[in-house]
């Protein structure tokens, strides 16, 4: 296998800060798309492979799954790209194909697992993935998708993780005109699950410990702030939600919302990953035939379809740009959610 060499920016270890280094890409084989990288989102999750806050990470990282570009050479047996396209990569750049999941177009829950976009197992290289923070990537043209022309590139690229993690259940539990959503945390996955259930035609509710978010929530398209600190506004939610997504990404009380849902109600959990403290209290679940679910990312086809919608409705995320040697700062800031909503770097600054 023919190989490559391109600039980028990772890790040698869990504590060592990024920095530019270079990496090997595979030369195009004849089902891949070579994409030159002009933006990359800045997810959580980057900060905790890069940090080995989740264990398993291998070194050197180079981070990065929210990535958009320009198509600069594709394989003989391409079909779906051509040089030039906007084209983009979420985290995932393989999957077995083959199992339950990846035959209901739900790579996302590939049974041996997918291959992510980073910290993966590139079985053509027979070593690990990396991820945007680098000058190109080469990705099977089945996990490449079609970004709409009339997007801005750099603030369509956080769809490619927070707009799809949040699109994924609003589509499942079939949100639509005369639902009522509601959103707890006001972040990178939060702002965009506001924005898209209110594009669906939900009425769409923010719950916020803060009222500093109450203006913003509402600019973004939320009809309704709820300080869930405050018993007597809690009072006034409950039975009232067909659909809860919950994006804080910390352990925290889901208890504390279970009322709020109607019946047949769910919260549906994409931010936190561990053991729920204090525990989950089945009353009002079984009294009530709610529901307390899980959700991750996206399938391709439903990455491609929510990209679609957004170029329908003309959805991005909100962000502030930075350069490329700015990262280690930007993890310092997103520790204290000192950013509105998701950061995006501008790789050209690591091409200069």
């Amino acid at each position: 296998m023919e190989k490559f060499e391109v600039k980028a920016y990772g890790t040698p270890s869990a504590k060592a800060p990024l920095k530019q280094l270079n990496i090997e890409r595979r030369e195009a084989t004849s089902k891949d798309v070579e994409i030159d990288i002009l933006y990359c989102g800045v997810c959580h999750s980057d900060l905790h492979t890069a940090r080995n806050d989740w264990g398993g990470s291998v070194y050197p990282a180079v981070p990065g799954h929210e990535i958009v570009g320009r198509v600069t050479k594709v394989g003989t047996d391409v079909t779906k790209f051509k040089v030039g396209d906007l084209a983009a990569v979420g985290c995932m750049v393989d999957s077995c194909r083959e199992c339950p999941s990846c035959r209901q177009d739900l790579e996302q829950y590939c049974v041996p697992g997918f291959t992510g976009t980073y910290n993966g197992k590139d079985k053509h290289l027979n070593m690990q993935t990396f991820g945007g923070y680098s000058e190109k990537v080469v990705v099977d043209e089945h996990f490449v998708l079609r970004v709409p022309e009339n997007l801005d590139p750099a603030a369509a690229a956080p769809l490619l993780c927070a707009g799809i993690t949040t699109w994924s259940p609003l589509r499942h539990w079939k949100v639509g005109k005369d639902s009522k959503v509601a959103v707890v945390g006001l972040g990178g996955l939060g702002h965009m699950a506001i924005k898209l259930a209110k594009a669906l035609g939900a009425h769409v509710t923010l719950f916020s410990r803060s009222p500093g978010k109450e203006q913003d929530a509402i600019e973004l398209g939320a009809d309704q702030v709820i300080i869930s600190t405050d018993d007597s506004q809690m009072l006034t939610a409950k039975g009232k939600f067909d659909l809860i997504i919950d994006t804080v990404p910390y352990v925290h009380d889901v208890n504390h919302y279970t009322p709020t849902l109607n019946i047949n109600g769910t919260i549906v959990l994409v931010g936190y990953l561990g053991p729920l403290e204090p525990m989950l209290n089945t009353v009002p679940m079984i009294l009530g035939r709610k529901s307390v679910a899980g959700s991750v990312i996206g399938g391709i086809a439903e990455t491609q379809e929510m990209l679609d919608f957004c170029g329908e409705h003309g959805i991005v995320s909100e962000i502030e740009m930075i350069n490329m040697q700015d990262i280690n700062e930007a993890y310092e800031r997103m520790l204290k959610s000192d950013v509105r909503y998701r950061f995006v770097i501008d790789m050209a600054s690591l091409k200069n």
